[in-house]
């Protein structure tokens, strides 16, 4: 099939005689008939250059001198094509873009590698999951967390832990919005399995910055995952089989105008998950169990020519069960989440439409643990109910968006149970309710020839309790365009959290539990300045350079572990606040075309925090500030059956606080600090490996073996420390060992891709 661009002209008159200056205007949707966003389009008249960016409706608008003009189109999804025409009149161009394709001894096969990961602006990604299938991964499926871990910016969270740690920040900084629906629970068991099932996933827009009004209450990134808006137009299957885990997507037409997804994914691991979770620790666990399902819905229905209806669910429920006999010990940790949302899209015209949402979130947990004659329970969840309305129209060719939205925040931070122990009076059980609205607007104005800007703000108003609170968000992003090789952007953002995550484990067990701003407890703030360069090397090789400088207030700080209480506990007693900042430089070689494609990507990062109830209130490290992070993937195909990836990660330890010298005091060994994170993990640094057999592979048709090793040389990266103390017999010497405990090393894994 040839590559091909389909191009008519509508020419309007809007005069006898021809002028000066004329207006190049259109659209630019795909050979699927969706608009396309964030489209380059450069023109060139008599060696002038001007320069547009198609709009969230694929829209552009460009005032020039008439004459010859020369249109260069740009959008990493598709080849690069240019339009030569004269323009002596005001014109309207409709632009229809085809992927890529090639055709070989009869079997289609869709190069799309260039779509794989794009540099948008002013930080931001945009993934298209199927085509990253390649890069390694440790069950052969692809995560979306572990592929966001391999952008600049980003920190390695290391083993046993599914969070995010974006620009310095703690993983609760971070939203993460199905649908734009927001999830709380953000990760299964310890980060092994991927949160997601990506085959129901269309594709990832990661914002490090949050630089869009649209979004608010957290203080690092958003993490938007899209659903396919697109009817179906046939059944179809697909999904993927492996050794641990198994998940399958069904695509149904029902008719011309509606249809639905649906996908579900089960782990049959009980057998396999208990050798791996104790390959670091002693034998004491005797009996362990651990499964988890989850299902994705999208129903989407074109009641009339100008309004789509879809409706999205997720359920995700995970179990982790240990007994222990010798210690009379059973352990039952449940956490689940549930999402819906109805939404109805409105196109009042080609340059207007509207969206209104309607959602309802769930996440909660529950840990349940028996000891003799003992029983201690803890849990904790939180409820959002919301509506969420955005417009998206043009004034004097200025691509705006606006909306209002409102959510009802419904928490229980900590519900604490204690039987046949003591009477427990925990304060901390109470629910907290609270209310939030926000209005937003932003505009992309072309400020100069060669600068334009993403300008928004949002402003919120808060109350819960006797608490209020009302804060303005001011965003805004600058570009300036070179030329077709080179931009630059610098941005500002204000950001304001009123739910916060509280962590009490270092490794991913899911005991973390949100609280909201009430009681005293302020708001978290942000300020963020960033500043970068893009370059386009070559046809296929882009790179991209960036510094950014976080300052973060009323941060909160946990130090009880899982849980503590008493007769006088309160949240607002317990919780320490204090203030951060975070700062470093990114940069990112990416090359999206040909056999090989992949790319590097390193962050020099510096975080820190100060508390005046910690290291005596000097500035200490923040836990996670990993001074260098170094991320290579390179993916190669040999021909149209085999596929080859690979991975290379390297990244500094991240901190802990150790015992810098003992002493005895009558007889007794007593440890001392020097100060809080005072220590260092080893380097982390991990190689996997994964090849991709194609039996089959055309538009509608896929059948492959993924073949993957995590951790393919085997090293022992510990995901904490614990401290072996020895004393003599005489007690005249204590000798300290550490002892370092690894989760798992080498994975290797099988698993079968199919679509039908």
């Amino acid at each position: 099939m040839s590559k091909s661009i389909i191009l008519f002209f509508l020419v309007s008159f809007c005069g006898l005689f021809a002028q000066s200056n004329i207006r190049v205007s259109g659209n630019v949707k795909s050979s699927e008939n969706q608009n396309l966003s964030e489209v380059n389009l450069s023109f060139e008249i008599d060696k002038k250059q001007f320069h547009a960016v198609t709009d969230t409706l694929g829209n552009f608008s460009e005032n020039v001198p008439s004459g010859d003009v020369v249109i260069k189109i740009h959008h990493l999804d598709f080849t690069p094509k240019s339009i030569y025409f004269n323009a002596v009149k005001d014109t309207v161009i409709s632009v229809f873009l085809e992927k890529d394709i090639a055709q070989l001894k009869e079997v289609v096969i869709s190069n799309d590698k260039k779509s794989g990961i794009k540099t948008l602006s002013g930080g931001k990604l945009s993934f298209n999951l199927k085509e990253l299938s390649g890069v390694p991964t440790v069950l052969g499926t692809t995560d979306i967390i572990k592929l966001l871990q391999l952008t600049p910016g980003v920190q390695n969270s290391g083993d046993a832990n599914g969070y995010l740690y974006v620009r310095g920040g703690d993983p609760g900084h971070n939203a993460i919005l199905y649908n734009e629906t927001p999830i709380y629970g953000m990760s299964h068991l310890l980060g092994i399995f991927p949160f997601y099932n990506t085959d129901h996933i269309k594709d990832v827009e990661f914002d490090k910055s949050s630089s869009n009004p649209k979004y608010g209450g957290r203080l690092s990134s958003t993490t938007l995952l899209n659903t396919n808006k697109k009817l179906p137009s046939e059944f179809s299957i697909q999904g993927n089989a492996g050794i641990l885990a198994s998940q399958l997507t069904f695509a149904v037409p029902l008719s011309d105008k509606t249809g639905f997804y649906i996908s579900g994914r089960k782990t049959y691991i009980d057998e396999i998950m208990g050798p791996i979770l104790k390959s670091g620790s002693n034998n004491d666990v005797q009996d362990m169990k651990y499964g988890f399902s989850d299902a994705n819905f999208t129903f989407l229905s074109q009641i009339s020519k100008n309004n789509l209806f879809s409706l999205n669910a997720f359920f995700s429920g995970d179990e982790l069960k240990v007994k222990d006999e010798n210690l009379a010990l059973k352990t039952n940790l449940k956490w689940s989440n549930f999402t819906v949302s109805p939404s109805l899209t409105t196109m009042f015209s080609a340059k207007v439409n509207m969206t209104n949402s309607l959602y309802f979130s769930h996440y909660a947990n529950d840990l349940s643990m028996e000891q003799a004659t003992i029983q201690f329970g803890v849990s904790s969840y939180v409820k959002d109910f919301g509506f969420a309305n955005s417009v998206r129209y043009s004034i004097a060719n200025i691509p705006f968006e606006s909306g209002l939205q409102y959510v009802y925040h419904n928490l229980q931070p900590q519900k604490v149970n204690v039987e046949n122990l003591t009477t427990l009076d925990n304060k901390s059980q109470r629910i907290i309710n609270a209310n939030e609205a926000a209005i937003f607007v932003s505009a992309k104005p072309k400020l100069f020839e060669n600068v334009t800007a993403d300008l928004g703000v949002r402003i919120n108003y808060y109350t819960s309790g006797s608490d209020s609170y009302l804060h303005f968000q001011p965003r805004a992003v600058l570009n300036y365009y070179a030329n077709e090789n080179y931009s630059f952007y610098a941005s500002y953002n204000r950001q304001y959290q009123y739910l916060s995550l509280i962590t009490t484990s270092s490794v991913g067990i899911p005991t973390d539990f949100w609280i909201a701003s009430s009681d005293g407890i302020k708001p978290q703030s942000s300020d963020e300045f960033s500043i970068g360069s893009n370059q386009n090397i070559t046809k296929s090789i882009s790179s991209s350079f960036g510094g950014f400088y976080r300052s973060m207030k009323n941060l909160l700080e946990y130090p009880y572990g899982i849980t503590q209480f008493n007769e006088i506990t309160t949240l607002k007693n317990d919780l320490y606040v204090g203030e951060g900042k975070a700062y470093g430089f990114e940069m990112m070689l990416k090359k999206s075309s040909g056999k090989f494609s992949g790319w590097l990507s390193y962050t020099l990062s510096w975080s820190d925090r100060n508390f005046d109830e910690l290291n005596n209130g000097k500035t200490y490290f923040a836990k996670y500030d990993r001074r260098h992070n170094l991320s290579v993937v390179g993916m190669y195909d040999l021909n149209s059956k085999w596929n080859f990836g690979v991975t290379q990660i390297f990244s500094s330890g991240n901190r802990f606080t150790m015992p810098t010298s003992w002493y005895f005091i009558n007889n007794n060994p007593v440890k001392e600090y020097s100060g809080y994170n005072n220590a260092q993990m080893p380097d982390y640094v991990r190689t996997d490996l994964s090849v991709n057999y194609y039996f089959i592979k055309t538009a509608k048709k896929e059948s492959a073996l993924n073949f993957s090793i995590y951790n393919t040389f085997n090293i022992a990266n510990p995901i904490y420390v614990v401290l072996d103390v020895e004393v003599s017999e005489d007690k005249s010497n204590v000798v300290v060992k550490q002892e370092k405990k690894v989760l798992y090393r080498m994975l290797p894994s099988v698993s079968w891709r199919f679509k039908f």
